[in-house]
């Protein structure tokens, strides 16, 4: 079964942060909370790492992973953004949103979608999830914990653990979180178009 580790929600503790950066360079597989819902996560160069969370989640490689960032500092090594993509953006970050971008040519084929050639991007507003982020010094790959067949995301972290302990490494317990996924919102066209209505609150595009 997975470990299970206990991060204060408002002050994680460094040395924990530490091990759950360690655990994620060399290979590892976490669960851990947002400020929409669980998700799992791996680093961003581990193909493995990656198809392990396909396994997990019975995806196929078409579907979509999200760059977990610290902020929008990052953004432009990955996505290519326009100036009105970038002030929306920054007016909705950190928070419950995954935004939809065109992937700039360095990124790898294997974290794109295949066919649009775009990537998903978020900044949360959990400070776990922070924390990990500056200590790793680069965005996490990420994915929503929603299991086949199941209507909402896992957010107890002993299910996670009946269920999925035997496949990831790592569970992070930092208290209770939502049960509901991000907002995703493409703007790889030109134009703002809501993918998905979670969390996040849309109702000025609508």
């Amino acid at each position: 079964m997975a470990r299970i580790v206990e991060l204060h929600p408002a002050d994680p503790q460094t040395r924990r942060v530490t091990e759950i950066v360690t655990l994620i360079r060399h290979g590892g597989v976490i669960a851990y909370p947002t400020d929409s819902s669980y998700a799992l996560g791996c680093h961003i160069g581990d193909k493995k790492a990656m198809d392990r969370i396909r396994t997990i989640r019975r995806t196929d490689k078409k579907h979509n992973f999200t760059l977990v960032c610290s902020d929008l500092s990052e953004i432009s090594c990955y996505a290519r953004v326009d100036n009105w993509s970038y002030r929306l953006m920054k007016s909705m970050t950190p928070g419950p949103y995954t935004f939809i971008l065109r992937a700039t040519r360095e990124v790898p084929k294997r974290l794109q979608n295949p066919r649009r050639r775009t990537i998903g991007l978020r900044v949360p507003a959990h400070l776990v999830v922070q924390a990990i982020l500056h200590t790793l010094g680069e965005p996490i790959m990420s994915s929503t914990l929603q299991l086949p067949g199941d209507v909402l995301p896992l957010t107890d972290i002993h299910e996670i653990n009946e269920r999925i302990g035997h496949q990831i490494e790592m569970i992070i317990d930092a208290g209770a979180t939502g049960i509901e996924p991000t907002s995703v919102i493409d703007l790889s066209s030109g134009m703002i178009e809501i993918l998905r209505v979670g969390r996040g609150d849309v109702s000025a595009f609508a």
